[in-house]
């Protein structure tokens, strides 16, 4: 019986291992070194100064990257839209909080006692949300500001395709007419208007995973701004140059 029974546990341990892999991921989301979610190294390159990018398409706003996407930050950008990593939010948050902290100290954005931020995740297609069982962008944000200060605002309209392998020209004329303002940012832009003055020294930051061409930060900022709310800067977890 003790050796049925060893047998038995043998066979159950790989999916015991799948299932403790879902709630302590293995490997490290920036770098895959086993026994850790997230490692000292790979929170040490997330906390360097955030770099200003020029993006080919410009919004009109300073769009700020945590770095560059290679490294740690481009291994946790897939494994958390693509590999359901939500553990990284928390990681991913604490850098982007890092980030704003400076930005704050630099005087890109207000300080922190005046003029709190708000965090706007960048649009994102339902479809894709639905399949990666949510928005790891939002989930990013909620870490870094926590969730009273994120707001919802914007969503891809369903013509929006996918932009993987198109030009920045190409992207830009997807996107036109393609960001609405969900009911959470008609909401907001309602209390910004007609709130006490204090409100509108508001730091509204447009949040994105990855600054590519700069055209969905471009339409999201004009959107935005069509409803009166004027956002401070776009901050991304990395950008390709």
């Amino acid at each position: 019986m003790g050796a049925v029974a060893d047998t038995a546990r043998m066979r159950a341990l790989p999916g015991l291992r799948s299932l403790l892999d879902l709630i302590l991921p293995a490997e490290c989301g920036g770098c895959g070194v086993p026994g850790t979610q997230w490692c000292a190294r790979c929170a040490t390159e997330l906390a360097d100064d955030p770099v200003l990018l020029r993006p080919r398409v410009d919004p009109g706003v300073g769009v700020w990257a945590l770095g560059p996407y290679s490294g740690a930050r481009r291994r946790a950008v897939i494994a958390a839209k693509e590999r359901g990593r939500r553990d990284l939010a928390a990681p991913l948050g604490s850098a982007v909080a890092g980030a704003l902290g400076r930005l704050q100290q630099w005087g890109e954005l207000g300080p922190p006692d005046v003029a709190p931020v708000v965090l706007v995740p960048a649009p994102t297609r339902p479809r894709a949300a639905r399949a990666r069982g949510g928005d790891p962008v939002a989930r990013i944000a909620v870490a870094a500001v926590g969730g009273r200060r994120v707001c919802p605002a914007l969503v891809m309209r369903h013509a929006v395709r996918d932009s993987v392998g198109l030009s920045a020209d190409q992207r830009r004329v997807n996107l036109e007419g393609g960001v609405r303002l969900t009911r959470s940012g008609e909401g907001f832009a309602r209390h910004l208007s007609s709130g006490p003055a204090a409100l509108q020294r508001i730091s509204v930051v447009l949040l994105d995973d990855v600054s590519t061409t700069g055209a969905t930060a471009a339409e999201s900022v004009r959107v935005l701004s069509r409803a009166g709310i004027r956002v401070s800067a776009v901050v991304v977890v990395a950008g390709v140059r």
